[in-house]
């Protein structure tokens, strides 16, 4: 009785702890659920679409929004809002790609410049100081184009990128607090450096690197599309958002506005939502919040 008490303790706690995220913060509601609804699309869209987003359909060509085609017909009659739905598959693989990598060595970099300073921590701003000396898409560009624009090239580009950003947040953290009493604490118990680092200075990094993840997710889709916006990103006729606003904006004059709309609607909806769940993530991370 006691182990399986011990074991529904933590999971209610977890639960009730987001619960509490969510009733104090209702705007975390509205991003949670339309993160739902993206990841949703992404998985279940293309086994749901209307139409084969890659078949083309002559009778069907540059067709208004109807009842048949919500979001109207391409120059080729694919359907738009099929092609939509299944860029979103493409286009958040990309973003969660690239930020998972540029968590990982930006955490791991940071944290050990942070703890052990010196040359290593010398070494590192200096290195970060050069990437961010770039304009971070030019630099994204420059990296897509001697490399190739695969979608892995996107997405080391744009891990590469956001590499500074982790690194910059975790060393600070790290720095501050790896003389403060609990650290002190944790040493003098016989936890190693590496295990102090990990388990008990990271997690005080977290909550400002939730603010940062999702904010980074939303740079990470803008980044994608706009690389396939110039040319430089995913080839078509893959459906991806980039592609789409790409090929839409030329048709925008002669009156098929819906081409280009859709898509930078699905686009804006899916980068707002991100830069809307950072506080709700910081908060669900955060140890000083929890009961």
């Amino acid at each position: 009785m006691s182990d399986a008490a011990n074991t529904a303790s933590p999971r209610a706690g977890a639960f009730g702890h987001l619960g509490h995220v969510l009733r104090e913060n209702p705007v975390t509601v509205v991003a949670f659920g339309l993160f739902l609804l993206i990841v949703g699309c992404a998985i279940f869209g293309p086994a749901l679409v209307p139409y084969d987003p890659l078949a083309s359909n002559a009778e069907q060509v540059l067709k208004p929004p109807s009842w048949a085609h919500w979001f109207g017909t391409d120059a080729l009659g694919r359907d738009v809002f099929s092609r939509v739905i299944v860029a979103t598959q493409l286009d958040l693989t990309i973003s969660v790609a690239a930020v998972a990598i540029s968590f990982v060595i930006g955490s791991v970099l940071g944290g050990v410049a942070g703890y052990w300073g010196g040359l290593i921590d010398a070494v590192l701003n200096r290195l970060l100081d050069t990437i961010m000396a770039f304009p971070l898409f030019v630099l994204a560009m420059g990296i897509v184009a001697a490399l190739g624009n695969t979608i892995e090239n996107i997405i080391y580009a744009t891990a590469v990128i956001n590499v500074p950003f982790y690194a910059r947040l975790v060393r600070a953290e790290v720095n501050i607090r790896r003389n403060s009493g609990f650290a002190q604490a944790a040493r003098l118990a016989g936890n190693s450096d590496l295990r102090v680092l990990a388990f008990h200075l990271f997690p005080n990094a977290l909550p400002a690197m939730m603010v940062q993840v999702s904010l980074n997710l939303g740079w990470a889709i803008l980044n994608a599309a706009g690389l396939s916006f110039i040319g430089l990103g995913v080839r078509p006729p893959t459906p991806e958002w980039g592609i789409m606003v790409a090929e839409g904006a030329n048709y925008i004059v002669s009156g098929e506005w819906w081409l280009a709309l859709f898509p930078g609607l699905w686009l804006m909806l899916a980068v707002f939502t991100f830069n809307l769940l950072g506080d709700g993530m910081r908060d669900l991370v955060d140890p000083r919040k929890r009961s």
